[in-house]
């Protein structure tokens, strides 16, 4: 009896208190310290003060580290090989392997590639189409084939949805002839479906020929496949894409006259389409024919619309649409917000548009769209040193680097000024690009030598080739053809850059600067204008 009441003392003892879980680490935080770290050596000393490791902080690090490819492959290799392989995951290696191709560093993505395997991380099917789609884009689609015959010897068997997704690789970066060549070779092998057919179709509707894409739907269907809707939009999409409006208009009215289900995806086509070609009011009619029909517009029927606004109306228009899409309940997104700054920027309301972008962090990080835009205007606006400040605003926040676009506005906008503070400033930025792995074209880089030694630059401008040729990062061409020695460099400097042919050239680049600053801005912009309906 006292043996049970001591027991039952002793299980009414009150827990002792447990400490609270440590707080997981902030991935920006993660990612600033990365790029702050200047050598290997301070990069493994920040890894190793990060105790809690998972394989969702190391994908969204390598994340914000894409527009820092040689950096983010860094901290990937000192991660792997430093820490507890349990924090490594499929898609961190994909995101690894996706930068070091992007860099055209394909000794790295294969070993990668290797890596992946010999942990039993894969590869898989989304592994392949992130290579093959890195060799199309570098012009080496020859080789994206024989990777995509060769997946079964790294262990990932070919199967239908890889072959549609290697299809689809090379339809969207315009090689519908050579994807239509394989899919009739291979398709009954793969036993091609309907999916197949789309993807084939959509490639022909991407380069404008429509009539090519109407040949493989009606192949579809004598090989007894009946079209779905997905077949019927990729069609419409390419009329109004192709400028043919009164084809894609009747097409649309035949859909309706076959009874095709029409759906967002239909709808939000067909008010893009008749608003970019200037029928706004026709393309107003169809959104409310839309919500009349019981068919809800979705954010991106919105971003079709308010892009017709600011292109064809008028901004303030755009605008009442914006804040109409926020009553009824809807979350702009990225692009939303893209289409109304820009289209503010367009017309000349810099402060307002700054405003949309420091509101957009409520319902959407800003991209590095955002950003681009804000910084062109600024630069076209002489606004230089509000262009630099959204540049430091970038790097300093590690969630948005700059990328290859950005760069080149800003050293292109260098130039405007004839400033020799300027010109520093442009061989700093050359330098930074270079340095996260962005190749200049040889034109800017000669531009920007060119512009150092006129302006008595001239150690600088040596500086900057002979460390670009130790590295082995000339742009292709004259200068590209030396040795990687400093002497060579130098070399380079007087014969590649032709000193006496200096104010020649100089001449030649601002006039064609300045043609190029007086073209429509908005076709300078990124290719994120050309909405998608289902974006």
């Amino acid at each position: 009896m006292n043996l049970a009441k001591k027991n039952l003392k002793i299980s009414l003892k009150t827990p002792p208190p447990t400490s609270p879980p440590p707080p997981q680490p902030d991935p920006a935080a993660v990612a600033k310290s990365i790029l702050n770290s200047g050598d290997p050596e301070s990069l493994a000393q920040t890894l190793s003060s990060i105790h809690k490791w998972n394989p969702n902080l190391v994908e969204t690090v390598l994340k914000r580290l894409w527009n820092h490819g040689p950096k983010a492959l860094q901290f990937f290799d000192l991660l792997d090989r430093h820490h507890s392989p349990h924090c490594h995951s499929a898609a961190a290696f994909d995101h690894a392997i996706d930068i070091a191709a992007r860099l055209r560093d394909y000794k790295s993505a294969w070993a990668l590639v290797s890596r992946m395997r010999s942990m039993k991380l894969g590869p898989s099917p989304k592994t392949f189409a992130i290579i093959t789609e890195r060799y199309v884009s570098a012009g080496k689609a020859d080789k994206a084939v024989k990777v995509f015959l060769s997946m079964h010897e790294h262990g990932c068997q070919q199967d239908l949805n890889s072959f549609n997704t290697f299809l689809d690789v090379l339809c969207k970066s315009k090689r519908a002839e050579m994807a239509y060549r394989l899919f009739k070779i291979f398709r009954g092998r793969f036993r091609a479906d309907v999916i197949s057919y789309n993807i084939i179709a959509n490639g022909f509707c991407l380069k404008k020929q429509t009539p090519r894409a109407l040949e493989v739907v009606k192949e579809m269907v004598e090989r007894g496949l009946e079209p779905t809707l997905t077949t019927y939009n990729t069609l419409l999409k390419g009329y109004f894409g192709a400028g043919q409006i009164k084809e894609g208009w009747e097409f649309f009215l035949q859909m309706k006259r076959r009874k095709v289900e029409i759906d967002v995806v239909s709808y939000t086509t067909v008010v893009h389409g008749l608003g970019i070609s200037g029928e706004v009011e026709r393309s107003k009619k169809v959104f409310d024919e839309m919500c009349e029909a019981g068919v809800l517009p979705s954010v991106a029927t919105y971003n079709a619309l308010i892009q017709v606004l600011c292109k064809k109306d008028c901004v303030e228009n755009a605008v009442v649409m914006f804040e109409e899409m926020l009553r009824k309940g809807y979350t702009p997104n990225a692009t939303t917000y893209n289409v109304v700054i820009h289209g503010l920027c367009h017309a000349g309301k810099m402060d307002t548009a700054v405003e949309y972008m420091e509101k957009m962090v409520c319902d959407c990080d800003p991209n590095i769209q955002t950003f681009n835009v804000v910084i062109r205007y600024y630069c076209d606006d002489g606004e230089i040193e509000k262009a630099l400040e959204v540049l430091d605003r970038m790097n300093g926040g590690g969630s948005c680097l700059p990328n290859l676009d950005t760069y080149n506005i800003l050293i292109g906008a260098m130039f405007v000024r004839k400033k020799s503070e300027d010109l520093v400033t442009a061989g700093k930025l050359l330098v930074e690009m270079v340095d996260r792995g962005f190749l200049p074209r040889k034109f800017i880089f000669n531009r920007v030598l060119n512009g150092l030694m006129l302006t008595g630059n001239q150690g600088f401008a040596q500086e900057i080739l002979r460390m670009m040729s130790i590295n082995g990062n000339l742009p292709r061409g004259e200068c590209s053809r030396s040795s990687n020695n400093s002497s060579d460099g130098e070399k380079a400097l007087k014969q590649g850059v032709a000193l006496k042919d200096l104010t020649t050239t100089l001449a030649l680049e601002k006039s064609q600067a300045q043609v190029e600053l007086s073209k429509d801005k908005v076709k300078h912009l990124p290719n994120y204008y050309n909405l998608d309906p289902k974006e």
